[in-house]
This record gives structure tokens, C-alpha cells and sequence, in this order.
């Protein structure tokens, strides 16, 4: 060993050590932290724009739909009132014909609603509720055996 690795090591020991290079450290860690908060309030900023333009779409879609549901009520009414009157037509009495009409409508509405009643259960996340579940002590010991 000659006398100049001698004097590196304890520089660079000193060096280590040395106050001005920890303050260095946090001043560093702040500007981090800085540049953290900057990127995370942009992104808050960004969500919550894109929160505001989703609520207005939805307000704009729930009014389209009352409307086309208002519009196919209609375009039922007068699908109902033409076969009404074209039951008249033939023969069938008023009376026989408006009956025969709800009737359908009670019919179809069933039928909706069954299909209604069965899709229900999705709503309830059935698959995320059985995935969170804790398995029961015994059925553990069985996997890892």
C-alpha cells in the first residue's frame, strides 16, 4: 500500500459523515416529496375533471333515455290502438279487444320482469363477495397437503 490510498480512505469516510452532504440528502428528499405532491394534485385535477364531464354525460344520457322511453310508450300506444282497432274490424267486440290488449300488456310485463328478477343477483357482485370470503380453517390445511 503506498501512502496515497493511505489518505483517499479517510477522505471519503469524511466525505460521508459530512453535514453538508445529509443536508444535500434532505434537500433532495424535498424536492421529491415536491415534485410528488405536483404530480399526484395533477392527477387529482385530471379525475376530477373527467368526474365533472361524467356526471354531465349521464345527465344527458338519463334525459335521452326519458325521452326514447317516452317516445316508444307512444309509438306502443299506437301499436296497441291499431290492433284494437283492427280486432274491431273483424268482428271482435270493443270491449273484447281493449281486454285482449291489456292482457298483453300484463303478459309482456311479467315476461320483463322475471328477466329483471334473474339478472338482479349481478347486482350484488356475487363472484367479488365469494372471492373476499375467508376460507374455513379445514379447507386450508387441505390445499397445502
Amino acid at each position: 500500500m503506498n501512502a496515497n490510498t493511505l489518505d483517499e480512505a479517510p477522505k471519503q469516510t469524511a466525505t460521508r459523515s459530512d453535514p453538508m452532504n445529509s443536508s444535500s440528502l434532505l434537500d433532495d428528499a424535498r424536492d421529491l416529496w415536491g415534485e410528488l405532491r405536483g404530480l399526484s394534485h395533477d392527477r387529482f385535477q385530471l379525475a376530477a375533471l373527467e368526474t365533472q364531464q361524467v356526471g354531465v354525460s349521464l345527465v344527458n344520457m338519463i334525459i335521452a333515455g326519458i325521452l326514447v322511453a317516452g317516445l316508444l310508450c307512444g309509438a306502443w300506444m299506437g301499436l296497441l290502438s291499431a290492433a284494437v282497432l283492427g280486432l274491431i274490424e273483424n268482428g271482435v267486440m270493443v270491449r273484447s279487444a281493449i281486454l285482449l290488449a291489456v292482457v298483453l300488456n300484463l303478459l309482456l310485463a311479467l315476461i320483463f320482469c322475471r328477466v329483471i328478477h334473474r339478472k338482479s343477483r349481478y347486482l350484488k357482485f356475487p363472484a367479488t363477495l365469494h372471492s373476499l370470503k375467508p376460507e374455513p380453517p379445514g379447507h386450508r390445511d387441505t390445499e397445502k397437503s
